[in-house]
């Protein structure tokens, strides 16, 4: 998909040699100034990477992400020739960039990581470095061009700049001091937003702290009294992060991260209880009876409610076997 409509195509300028091993062209004009792009500052942009075939084949498009590239400058960022190509940028350009190979040489580790956590794959990038122990990426087109290297070409439209201070800063971003500085904020964001039912926010807000926590957990030594009371702030997160996963029907984490609760605190009462709803939403019928069962032990006034839970799970299954019943009847596989 390309980024620019016919009409702003016929505002084309020429391909020009820009930097060495970079033709630059400049397909929609921007407004303002270009930026100076001081330590600090993001840059908020779409991009588009294509093969210089006929048709050129679209390895990547941010476009169809939940969310544009964004690009903080001063944090070594491994493809350096995307700095390169926003500092000679506008706000609302879009430009084509055609790079030769050595130029781009970083493209498949960085694009790798960037799919990865677009499927959940891992945390934000820690500047994207990195191969798999197995010497492949993981994704054929990108181990093709570890193989053969080629020309690529970038199509990006320059659509925000913020300078530091200016925008929320994420986990990755943050200095140790201003990570614990953060984590009141983020939880008290993620409650504001799940009080607005706004559980996919909220999930993400949730994330964002645990995520400031495990990277000062590595900065201290397990046991210590630091590390221990920072491990204890992860309690009330993954709670509230696993009930956002459940109302969004999202039941596998609700498992994962319960468990994590309960291995920290075998009493709580709410690991038990949301564990148990997400084993019975996947048919863990032992599982979630094991849970509930728990539940009552812990607390016998909240018998009411896993009496509800229980009939339902019981009920689902009576619907799922009479249903598999009936489609066995109609196939006649008893004569």
């Amino acid at each position: 998909m390309r980024l620019v409509t016919s009409e702003q195509r016929c505002k084309e300028t020429k391909m020009s040699m820009w930097e060495p091993g970079v033709k630059k062209r400049v397909l929609y004009a921007g407004t303002g100034d270009v930026v100076d792009y001081q330590e600090g500052t993001k840059a908020v942009f779409h991009y588009e990477t294509c093969k210089l075939d006929e048709p050129p084949t679209v390895l990547d498009d941010s476009r169809s992400q939940e969310k544009p590239m964004e690009l903080i400058f001063g944090k070594k960022f491994k493809l350096e020739i995307w700095e390169k190509c926003l500092m000679s940028m506008r706000v609302g350009e879009v430009a084509e960039f055609v790079c030769e190979p050595r130029v781009v040489a970083q493209y498949p580790i960085v694009a790798k990581s960037l799919r990865d956590i677009r499927q959940g794959k891992q945390e934000r990038p820690r500047h994207c470095c990195g191969m798999a122990s197995d010497n492949s990426l993981g994704y054929a087109d990108l181990d093709e061009l570890v193989r053969q290297p080629q020309p690529l070409a970038f199509i990006i439209e320059l659509l925000k700049v913020e300078k530091k201070g200016e925008y929320s800063q994420e986990a990755w971003q943050m200095t140790p001091e201003e990570k614990k500085a953060a984590l009141p904020r983020l939880q008290e964001e993620g409650n504001n937003l799940y009080r607005l039912k706004q559980f996919h926010q909220a999930a993400d807000k949730y994330a964002e702290a645990l995520g400031c926590i495990e990277q000062l957990l590595i900065r201290e030594k397990p046991g210590d009294e630091e590390w221990v009371g920072l491990d204890s702030r992860k309690v009330p997160l993954l709670l509230n992060y696993s009930q956002c996963k459940l109302i969004l029907g999202d039941y596998y984490p609700v498992i994962e991260h319960t468990t994590a609760v309960i291995n920290r605190d075998e009493g709580n009462v709410k690991a038990y209880f949301r564990r148990g709803k997400a084993h019975a939403a996947v048919w863990n019928e032992r599982e979630a009876q094991a849970d509930f069962s728990k539940v009552l032990e812990l607390d016998p006034t909240l018998k009411g409610a896993v009496r509800k839970e229980l009939k339902l799970l019981e009920d689902r299954i009576k619907s799922t076997e009479k249903e598999e019943w009936g489609k066995l009847k109609g196939k006649n596989v008893f004569g």
